[in-house]
């Protein structure tokens, strides 16, 4: 980690992230974690073979509205640009069909961690998030999506403002969190793609 380890790596890229969790992306995640855990077939966590299926779905759908911006759906890119029928269709088919498969302790343990991400938080820098961002000497491409829901740009530039080699490069997208990936939008893709390389020639 660049923070613990600042003379390890020369080169880093952060992008549609944080080094910390914020207040609000905690709150998001509260939400999905009560929609999953009000499922009776959760059981506090003792379910054994029969998976909290309702509980799943509705974790999927607190998602939806989060994973990509209000301009994606205004635009129907689920329709236009992914493929999918209806609105419904990508509800169950794209955010039902990646969570129902999983293992919804294994997805509290995840969300678990997602909110007390914090590089401050070690023997180190003891909370000082100031601190150990700017102890980061790797030359860095922060690279926030535009309309991420979960990082919004606001908090990479708070970053930024505090590690001596870092430059802002905001992804320009209506993808929201996915505009870092997994393929969904190929001109975001050959944008990341493209810094990916300045970076690593400089």
């Amino acid at each position: 980690m660049g923070a613990l380890y600042p003379g390890m790596v020369e080169r880093i890229a952060p992008f549609c992230g944080s080094a910390k969790c914020s207040r609000h992306n905690f709150v998001f995640l509260e939400g999905v974690k009560a929609a999953l855990t009000a499922d009776a077939a959760f059981k506090d966590g003792w379910y054994g073979a029969t998976k909290p299926a309702r509980g799943l779905r509705a974790m999927a759908r607190v998602y939806a509205g989060w994973g990509f911006s209000q301009a994606f759906y205004r635009q129907k890119l689920d329709i236009e640009a992914l493929g999918y029928s209806s609105l419904e269709d990508f509800l169950v088919a794209f955010w039902e069909g990646i969570f129902l498969p999983r293992d919804a302790n294994n997805l509290l343990t995840m969300l678990w961690t997602w909110q007390n991400g914090d590089i401050s938080d070690n023997e180190l820098y003891r909370g000082d998030y100031a601190k150990a961002l700017g102890a980061i000497k790797a030359k860095a491409y922060v690279m926030p999506g535009t309309t991420d829901l979960y990082f919004p740009p606001e908090d990479s530039q708070n970053e930024v403002a505090h590690m001596p080699n870092a430059t802002f490069v905001p992804i320009t997208s209506v993808w929201g969190h996915f505009a870092g990936g997994p393929g969904t939008s190929p001109a975001d893709v050959a944008f990341l793609d493209g810094k990916l390389k300045e970076l690593l020639a400089s």
